[in-house]
């Protein structure tokens, strides 16, 4: 539904640099910082430093540090050593090499066990590598050797989450926002927290919280409404969004969400007096129209719906996103696409006279051109959106799907070689372009351009190999290639076995060269299992009985096909069922179909022959 407020409120992103920590690698001096975790950024700064320069020194420089300075104690000495794994340590995870870098922290902590901040460093890097318990056990070892430090505790509660431990989650974050009362980011993690532990109440409180230190916005009074919902204390949750109205009387929104929260709880009347006041101040403001609306719909007046939801969609207050998103709104709520031709088709003409240089408008448009069968239309609507904006694949698709009749062939050439040319790795346009050479017979250029798309498509996309792969069946068929048809038609059946349409079209081709009849039969049957009456499978099942010698039963099947398809029968199907009656010995009845064939439209150059000499000829 439009005009909602997303009311989940994210949670904070794990901080990246921290404040400085008190148990650190002894040889290392840190100074805070404002708000870095100085240590780690000390270190990515010199790594870097060196790699860029001089990347075989880095290394060489400690130990020519070691050798000028004599080591007190063997203590030290150990201690400078492990700086050097946590330097490499550091260095790895910069170069998102966290293999490697787990290994040297894990290395660094079984030295050096006191120092919390490597035990801190390996619990996120267990944690990003999806080893919650691993990382669940070096943080209480961070935290047992540091009990004040929140970034450890903050990671221990992210920790607890992702195990669905919300409450618990929700405990430490609640004890960090009391600790650390001007960071909002802890009171809103414990509300959040505690929303996904279901404990609405406590979420509530939390989120009141914030409201009171930080600021009422308009995001976390929306946060609470969705609570008191959970709660289904309506009354409360309308309460919240009554005083966001007497702070700001003339949002719109807010009477809206007010109108739709007591709808949707069956407080029709409450509702209404909410539109009332909101009629008093801002009548003319398309929230409230789209409110009102909505109300008069699930009152069941809809005639008022009609006249209250058009002037919304129009209303030149509200911006061309939510004119949209209303008008797919309607369009769901209309009968038919009778209706939709009489009163959603000028209203979507009125939002394009509004914004007539609006890419998105114009394809809606041309959309709804297309709905009402006036193709010609959308198609310069698409071209039109296409000037204004034509990285957009998916208007493309639209201009080359409406092409992709036989009579637009020179246009749907032309114009997928433009978007081949602004999409070269897209495999649409080329298999559009095929498609436009075979309809002139220009079938090298056709399959070259099938062959294209196909290496082009990737590979788990099975749906289209499987239609681009049975294209190239037909026009290898079509081209006498007999070979090439039979291996693109198995390709399909590989990739689609219950491709009805492709068991019936390779089971006819089959069928009309004489060849693989048994085979034909059993993809013919399969596809008649699928699809029992389409009328053109049970032609072809026919057919292939009747090159098979079974006249009797292929005059049946044929007869059906007849039968279902009724006065949309092809004239092949009375051009097959004259053949049969032929080899009946009924010429009367041969003849009978043949004219009848003729009459329909059919593809038998003998036609004409047949019916004057009351001959087969095959």
């Amino acid at each position: 539904m439009i005009f909602r407020h997303n009311f989940k409120i994210e949670a904070p992103l794990l901080r990246q640099y921290h404040l400085v920590r008190k148990s650190v690698p002894i040889a290392i001096v840190r100074q805070p910082t404002c708000g870095v975790k100085f240590y780690s950024m000390r270190i990515a700064c010199f790594i870097s430093i060196l790699l860029l320069f001089c990347p075989g020194a880095i290394f060489s420089a400690f130990a020519q540090k070691e050798n000028e300075d004599t080591l007190e104690t063997s203590i030290e000495g150990k201690n400078a050593k492990t700086d050097e794994i946590y330097f490499d340590a550091e260095k790895a995870k910069m170069q998102d090499d966290n293999k490697r870098s787990e290994e040297l922290f894990e290395r660094f902590v079984a030295v050096r066990p006191e120092v919390s901040d490597g035990f801190y460093e390996l619990s996120k890097l267990y944690f990003n590598d999806k080893k919650i318990s691993k990382s669940e056990e070096s943080i209480i070892k961070a935290i047992d050797l540091d009990k004040n430090n929140k970034w450890y505790k903050e990671q221990y509660a992210t920790i607890l989450a992702e195990r669905g431990a919300f409450i618990e989650a929700a405990t430490i974050e609640a004890d960090l926002a009391k600790a650390n009362p001007d960071d909002q980011a802890y009171t809103l993690m414990a509300a959040d927290y505690y929303e996904r532990a279901h404990k609405y109440e406590d979420a509530i409180t939390y989120i009141n919280t914030a409201i009171t230190r930080f600021g009422g916005d308009e995001d976390l009074m929306m946060h609470k409404v969705q609570l008191y919902l959970a709660l289904n204390n309506v009354e409360k949750a309308a309460g919240v969004i009554r005083e966001l109205i007497s702070q700001d009387p003339r949002n719109g929104r807010y009477y809206r969400e007010a109108g739709e929260i007591f709808d949707n709880n069956k407080m029709p009347q409450k509702a209404a007096d909410i539109y009332k006041d909101a009629q008093k101040i801002i009548p003319d403001d398309p929230f409230v129209q789209y409110g009102m609306a909505e109300h008069y719909l699930k009152t069941g007046d809809t005639a008022s719906y009609a006249t209250l939801v058009k002037k919304a969609i129009i209303n030149t207050q509200l911006d061309v996103e939510n004119q949209l998103d209303i008008l797919s709104d309607y369009v769901q709520n209309l009968p038919n696409d009778s209706v939709l031709e009489a009163q959603a088709l000028p209203i979507v003409r009125e939002i394009t006279m509004q914004h007539p240089a609006d890419p998105d408008v114009l394809v809606v448009f041309g959309e709804f051109l297309e709905k009402n069968n006036k193709r010609d239309s959308a198609i310069l609507e698409f071209k039109k959106s296409l000037q204004v904006k034509p990285a957009n694949f998916e208007t493309w698709q639209r201009l080359l799907g409406d092409y992709s009749d036989k009579q637009y062939a020179d246009s749907l050439i032309k114009y997928s070689e433009k978007a081949m040319r602004l999409f070269p790795n897209q495999a649409l346009p080329n298999y559009f372009n095929g498609i436009g050479h075979s309809y002139k017979k220009e079938y090298t250029a056709a399959t070259n351009a099938i062959k294209r798309a196909i290496d082009i498509l990737p590979d788990d996309d099975k749906q289209r190999q499987a239609e681009m792969y049975s294209m190239l069946g037909d026009i290898y068929n079509t081209n006498k290639q007999y070979d090439l048809s039979d291996k693109a038609y198995q390709k399909v059946i590989q990739l689609d076995p219950d491709n009805a349409n492709v068991l019936n079209n390779y089971s006819y081709y089959l069928s009309e060269r004489g060849v693989k009849l048994e085979e034909a039969e059993k993809m013919s049957k399969k596809a008649l299992e699928l699809k029992p009456k389409e009328g053109t499978y049970l032609d072809t099942y026919g057919w292939i009985l009747y090159k098979k010698g079974d006249y009797a039963k292929a005059k049946e099947y044929v007869q059906k096909a007849i039968d279902l398809s009724g006065p949309n029968a092809d004239g092949t199907l009375y051009d097959h069922l004259g053949n049969i009656y032929y080899k009946l010995n009924d010429k009367v009845k041969a003849v009978e179909y043949w004219k009848m064939a003729k009459d329909k439209g059919t593809d038998d150059l003998e036609i004409d022959k047949k019916i004057k000499e009351e001959k087969l000829y095959e």
